[in-house]
């Protein structure tokens, strides 16, 4: 029998952070530079209220549907689906439009991947595979098995789970 694998979608097979960051370079008057959204995350940028205003583009119909891939997460992913049997585990309950934008999704980027593998969920908690890769510890706190924090901005403080910085990195520690 195969190891198993979840892989969150949001910030590890799907640059959200990019789609956030076209959607603030295309408002009204951005005050920052291409450069400095890659080096620093919305909440060390933003106030409160800048904060706000972006994130809550995520509740608009077609935000997660045309989310660019993260690059190399194709060709990994179809690599370890021939060592490891591959879930997606992403939350999409969370927001009203994202259920049926992630799953089509994944149908147009990640065809390979059956929906009999696909979990959308809220609580991380519950899943029951040997590894979880994820952007967000707190869901890796959680997991029961062995975490890998797929690197992220807004997880640069994380110390506590190994780190992988690119789909490379997933290559390397998996294949």
């Amino acid at each position: 029998m195969k190891q198993r694998i979840a892989i969150d979608m949001d910030d590890v097979m799907a640059d959200t952070h990019a789609k956030f960051i076209q959607l603030y370079l295309e408002g009204d008057m951005p005050r920052y530079t291409l450069e400095e959204l890659k080096e620093k995350s919305f909440h060390e940028l933003f106030d409160e209220n800048e904060y706000d205003a972006i994130s809550k583009r995520v509740y608009e119909p077609g935000f997660f549907r045309d989310i660019p891939v993260m690059e190399g997460a194709q060709d990994v992913i179809a690599d370890l689906m021939q060592k490891y049997d591959i879930f997606v585990a992403s939350a999409a309950q969370e927001f009203p439009n994202s259920l049926r934008e992630k799953w089509d999704w994944l149908q147009e980027h990640f065809p390979a991947i059956s929906w009999h593998h696909y979990i959308f969920l809220g609580d991380k908690s519950v899943l029951k595979t040997d590894y979880l890769i994820d952007d967000l510890a707190r869901n890796l706190h959680t997991f029961q098995g062995k975490g890998l924090l797929f690197d992220a901005l807004h997880n640069r403080q994380d110390t506590q789970f190994q780190r992988v910085k690119s789909w490379q990195d997933v290559a390397n520690v998996l294949l």
